[in-house]
């Protein structure tokens, strides 16, 4: 039986920072399963079907890797969030929000083993077969960035963004949100955990 690995402990400094201060980072070149929409996370249309679509395969290359000797944690869903206007984003029309979902990916996986898993998935699924081609495996790097853990419900990130920012200005640096992704990991699922003790890694690099 291979042993599995769990990304979120074996990559502790990326997913487990502190909740008491904001820390830089160097993050390097990762690949993840990705979708982009827009609309308001949670309620809206778009942003459920890529969550319909993106876990089922997530999870199932997870699968197909352990048969072949890999085995893995499927790592937390993350999601890159931006808007046309900022001004839209910062004042919370929620409707008017890009964003680009996406589960990180063990550098072992490839497109051939991504397309292997979508053909099996839309056989198997067959009412996701419109949603599966919007997928697509990519590299991502953000390298510099400041991050913390936000402890508590989404509705009340917006004082440790704020902290995050004073961060990144009090060095000198600025950022413009949007080569420069406002990024969020959702290490709590929310449908199960006490909105009070949810976990979110937010990080925004500059």
């Amino acid at each position: 039986m291979p042993s599995k690995i769990d990304f979120k402990r074996t990559m502790k400094g990326f997913y487990q920072p502190s909740s008491k201060e904001v820390v830089q980072v160097d993050v390097p070149e990762m690949q993840f399963l990705m979708i982009d929409g827009m609309g308001s996370p949670g309620d809206s249309k778009e942003y459920n079907d890529a969550l319909a679509v993106l876990y089922p395969v997530a999870f199932k290359t997870k699968f197909l890797s352990k048969a072949k000797g890999k085995d893995y944690v499927v790592p937390p869903l993350e999601g890159l969030w931006w808007a046309d206007n900022m001004n839209d984003f910062t004042e919370g029309n929620r409707d008017k929000w890009k964003w680009t979902m996406m589960i990180m990916q063990p550098d072992w996986t490839t497109q051939d083993i991504i397309n292997e898993v979508i053909k099996i998935t839309k056989d198997k699924k067959p009412e996701l077969s419109e949603l599966l081609p919007k997928l697509r495996l990519e590299q991502y790097k953000e390298g510099k960035a400041a991050q913390i853990m936000h402890i508590g419900p989404y509705s009340e990130e917006g004082p440790t963004i704020a902290k995050i920012h004073n961060f990144i200005k009090d060095k000198g640096n600025t950022f413009d949100g949007h080569e420069k992704k406002h990024h969020e990991i959702y290490l709590s699922d929310p449908r199960k955990a006490n909105p009070t003790t949810m976990k979110t890694v937010i990080r925004q690099p500059f």
